[in-house]
């Protein structure tokens, strides 16, 4: 299926499967193949953000996070593959990188967070080789980060998964990507703190129905409301506007 183009951002049509061979191929070539997910939050943010929106259209892969952007699709005469959300992924995905032999560092949340999370990876799986880990609460300008990313080069990870939350951790790739010697970069959020467990996945019967924006919504309202509230409407409305631009409506 040909990639679709959904508010100026690219969406790659690749289902969980593909992303999986994709990935460990590109993971032995150290040519820093970025894997970058899409959802309506980061949607929101390019249509504010013309760099965000390059950082994310410069990824090597975009894929389909969030059931708003199925909706988006289906709204604009188009279908993509089931969603691919990097929380429930990790596992299968630590469990392919152990046995092919693949490498990974983990970069962002807490240090005790991220030290927990690899505690709990090494103990689901044993043979899995977890190069390092570094927490992402460094000044992201400046030569801290240049230190780290000497860290990971020195490491040589297979896989590097960044965890900073958007804009801020496509804004650092961005800025390091020339410099990194790895294979894959994993665009990551809060994926840590999942492993971690502090904080705690959408129930089974939501996250098949494309609700965990309503849970997390429902534990942050806080934090969250105006993503949720206010974003929803405003990617559908805009979705809509680039209908009826494109004359199909």
């Amino acid at each position: 299926m040909p990639e679709l183009t959904l508010l100026g951002v690219r969406v790659d049509a690749f289902d969980r499967d593909t992303l999986e061979e994709a990935i460990l191929a590109d993971a032995a070539k150290k040519e820093c193949r970025i894997y970058e997910y899409i959802n309506v939050h980061a949607l929101n943010l390019a249509c504010d953000d013309p760099r965000f929106r390059d950082a994310l259209n410069s990824a090597t892969v975009t894929y389909c996070d969030g059931e708003g952007v199925r909706v988006g699709a289906r709204v604009l005469g188009r279908r993509l593959p089931p969603r691919t959300v990097l929380t429930y992924w990790i596992w299968d995905l630590c469990r392919r990188f152990q046995e092919e032999g693949r490498s990974v560092y983990f970069l962002g949340g807490h240090d005790e967070v991220v030290r927990k999370a690899v505690d709990l990876l090494r103990q689901r799986f044993p043979a899995l080789k977890i190069a390092g880990w570094h927490h992402g609460y460094f000044a992201k300008p400046g030569e801290e980060s240049r230190r780290i990313v000497d860290d990971i080069n020195r490491a040589g990870p297979d896989v590097l998964f960044v965890g900073f939350g958007m804009p801020v951790q496509e804004f650092w790739i961005a800025e390091h990507r020339t410099r990194l010697s790895v294979g894959v970069i994993l665009p990551a959020g809060s994926m840590i703190d999942y492993i971690a467990g502090t904080r705690t996945p959408a129930p089974a019967w939501m996250a098949g129905h494309g609700l965990e924006w309503l849970y997390r919504l429902c534990r942050e309202p806080g934090r969250l409301w105006r993503r949720y509230l206010l974003g929803n409407p405003l990617f559908l409305l805009r979705v809509i506007a680039q209908r009826i631009r494109s004359g199909t409506i």
